[in-house]
């Protein structure tokens, strides 16, 4: 119904109509500014490749990997490359979940252990996962448990560590009513620490998946599992045949689904703001 067909909804204003405009508007306000950005991306890569840098069969014109990428959607060997690819990532990431935030709070609530672990769990963080390899395939040989091994390795420091600062940064004086009002132990981490902790902890899970999904990458480069044919085996396959178009829409893909689990990370991040009170910084 339209605002001129209704005497009531004449006069109200045209932002409060209970239409689908404003809707309508507010996705686009969320979608332009990506789309923009591809474009642009596009125009770039049209452009170089137009300038003769690269023969084509190296770097080729977006309309070729766009059409290889419409391709991969139509094939069942793609999907299932992907399925196994995010089964290792959910599997990897769900242990490192377990592992990182068990970590967090017994380094929290020790002294002992922090000054035991607390760098360590640091330079863990730090160190690059592809150096984790050589020792995952001594250990468990070309097998899915090297791969997992190194995905855990990855992703729990980065969560132990962004457990230990939410913890850390928690008010004082929160902690000392807390305590006045009668909670100890358990009941203390579970109704005061830990939901104080939460903002700075999904942080911590959000580059924890950063660090898991680049370990998986990684390893699905190095450990060629027969009969699994995953994201990584396609990459390194389509790299020895030297097929371009495939490969650079393979790795579109890949970078496709680490920016959607990650927008899920930042959603999730926004409603644990929204639900503090806490809005959008703006400068």
């Amino acid at each position: 119904m339209k605002a001129k067909d209704d005497p009531a909804l004449a006069t109200l204003e045209p932002a409060d109509w209970p239409d689908s405009g404003r809707r309508r508007r507010s996705i686009w306000a969320a979608v332009w500014p990506g789309l923009s950005a591809i474009a642009l991306v596009l125009v770039i890569w049209e452009a170089v490749v137009l300038t003769g840098w690269k023969p084509e069969y190296v770097l080729p014109p977006p309309t070729t990997v766009l059409a290889e990428l419409g391709g991969f959607l139509l094939d069942s060997k793609f999907w299932l490359a992907v399925s196994i690819t995010l089964l290792r990532a959910l599997v990897g990431f769900s242990l490192a979940l377990a592992i990182g935030t068990g970590l967090g709070i017994a380094v929290s609530a020790s002294r002992v252990l922090r000054a035991a672990l607390g760098s360590l769990l640091t330079g863990m963080q730090t160190m690059p996962s592809i150096a984790w390899f050589p020792f995952a395939i001594l250990l468990f040989g070309l097998t899915e448990n090297a791969i997992g091994f190194v995905v855990v390795l990855g992703a729990a420091p980065s969560i132990a560590n962004g457990l230990i600062s939410g913890i850390d940064n928690v008010p004082p004086p929160l902690l000392r009513t807390a305590k006045v009002l009668g909670a100890r132990g358990l009941t203390l981490y579970r109704y005061v620490i830990l939901p104080s902790a939460l903002p700075t902890y999904v942080a911590g899970l959000k580059q924890g998946w950063a660090f898991a999904w680049r370990s998986l990458m990684a390893g699905e480069l190095l450990v060629i599992i027969a009969n699994r044919p995953s994201l990584g085996v396609q990459l390194q396959y389509f790299r020895e045949f030297a097929n371009a178009p495939a490969l650079i829409a393979m790795m579109i893909v890949i970078l496709v689904l680490g920016m959607a689990f990650d927008a899920v990370f930042s959603r999730l991040a926004a409603v644990v703001r929204r639900n503090r009170g806490l809005g959008e910084t703006r400068l």
